[in-house]
């Protein structure tokens, strides 16, 4: 069968230049070290199970940034 060839997807790929959303968001948190730390982790091992200590400082980063953001969100909503 000799038909047309299949177009493929048309989904567009990222330039190097767009940041991934996920990304964005962990940097605004200050977490992206730790974020990187359990990428690097899993990328070495290949385990999550062998990465728990990276896991939970992530974790950490992540709770704390929330505790921060909702006193901030409460103060404002004292202040409005």
């Amino acid at each position: 069968m000799s038909g047309p060839s299949p177009q493929g997807h048309n989904w567009s790929q990222k330039s190097d230049d767009e940041e991934d959303p996920l990304d964005q968001m962990i940097l605004r948190t200050g977490c992206a070290t730790f974020h990187y730390a359990v990428q690097e982790c899993m990328a070495e091992h290949q385990d999550w199970r062998k990465c728990q200590r990276q896991v939970q400082a992530f974790k950490d980063c992540m709770k704390e940034h929330q505790k921060q953001r909702m006193e901030e969100l409460q103060k404002r909503q004292k202040l409005a």
